[in-house]
C-alpha cells in the first residue's frame, strides 16, 4: 500500500510550530528584561513636618485657684430610745401566818471534805516532769561519756598506727649495731675471673635493708667497682646472706645499713 505525501509532512510541521512558540517565548522574556532594566526608579519626596513646639507656663502662687472649702461634718446624734411606761403594781394583801409552836431541832454543821484530786494530779505531773528531766540529764551525761570514750579510742588507734608506721620504717644503724648471722660469700675465683692484678683494689658499697628479723629485703649499689657483672654477683650473694634479729626497746625493728666489700687480685 502506498502512503500520501501529507502523512510524511505532518511531524515536520509540528516541529516548526513548537520551535516558533519557543522562539516567541524567549523573545518575550528578553523584551521584558530589557524594559525592566531601562525603567527609572520612582523617587519619593521626603515629607517635611514642622517640629512640635511646647511652651511651659509657670503658675504663680497668687494665681493658683483657692482650695475647696472643707466639707462640713455633722455630729452624729445619739439615738434616744423612749422610756418604757412603768405600770403601777398594786401590792397584794399579806396574810399573817399562823404561828404554830414547834420544837426547834439542833442542826449540826456538816464537815465538807475538800476534793484534793486536782492537787494530787498536779503533784503527780510535777514528779513526772522532774523524773523526765533527771532521765534527760543522765542520758546527756552518758552521751558525753560515750563521745569522750570514742575520742580516746580513736586517738589510741591513731597513736598505734603511728607507732606501727615508725616501727615499720627502717631505722638507720651502723655496722656496730647489727651483726651477721650469715655473711655474703664472695668467692676469690669470681674476683680473679672479673679482675686482674693490675686493676688494684676494688671497693663496692651497698645499702642493705632488713625487716628486723634478719631477712634482707632490699639491696642498692651506692658505690660501684666499675664492673657491672661483678656488682650484680655481689648483690646476689648479699640477698642470700642474713643478719641477726635487731630489737629496739624489745621490739623487732626494721633497719638499713651501708656495707662495703673489698675485691682485689693478689699477684702470684
Amino acid at each position: 500500500m502506498s502512503q500520501s505525501p501529507a502523512t510524511f509532512n505532518t511531524p515536520h510541521s509540528m516541529k516548526k510550530k513548537i520551535i516558533t512558540a519557543l522562539v516567541a517565548v524567549v523573545i518575550g522574556h528578553v523584551g521584558v528584561l530589557w524594559a525592566v532594566s531601562h525603567m527609572k526608579p520612582i523617587e519619593l519626596k521626603p515629607i517635611e513636618k514642622e517640629p512640635l513646639k511646647v511652651k511651659f507656663v509657670k503658675i504663680k502662687p497668687e494665681e493658683a485657684p483657692p482650695p475647696p472649702p472643707p466639707a462640713k461634718i455633722e455630729p452624729i446624734k445619739p439615738k434616744v430610745e423612749p422610756k418604757p411606761i412603768e405600770k403601777k403594781v398594786e401590792p397584794t394583801p399579806v396574810e399573817k401566818p399562823k404561828v404554830i409552836s414547834q420544837k426547834v431541832q439542833k442542826i449540826e454543821p456538816k464537815v465538807v471534805q475538800q476534793d484534793d484530786t486536782q492537787e494530787k494530779l498536779k503533784k503527780q505531773q510535777d514528779l513526772e516532769k522532774q523524773r523526765l528531766e533527771q532521765l534527760q540529764r543522765e542520758q546527756a551525761l552518758k552521751d558525753q561519756q560515750a563521745r569522750e570514750q570514742a575520742l580516746r579510742e580513736q586517738q589510741a588507734r591513731e597513736q598505734a598506727l603511728r607507732d606501727q608506721a615508725n616501727r615499720n620504717k627502717p631505722r638507720k644503724v651502723s655496722s656496730g649495731d647489727v651483726s651477721w648471722s650469715r655473711s655474703p660469700k664472695i668467692s676469690d675465683d669470681k674476683v680473679a675471673y672479673y679482675f686482674k692484678p693490675e686493676d688494684g683494689l676494688k671497693v663496692i658499697v651497698l645499702e642493705i635493708t632488713s625487716d628486723g628479723t634478719g631477712k634482707i629485703t632490699d639491696v642498692k649499689i651506692i658505690n660501684s667497682t666499675g664492673n657491672e657483672k661483678f656488682d650484680a654477683y655481689v648483690v646476689k650473694q648479699t640477698y642470700a646472706a642474713r643478719f641477726k634479729p635487731y630489737k629496739l626497746d624489745g621490739i623487732i625493728t626494721p633497719f638499713v645499713i651501708r656495707q662495703g666489700f673489698d675485691a682485689s687480685v693478689v699477684k702470684k
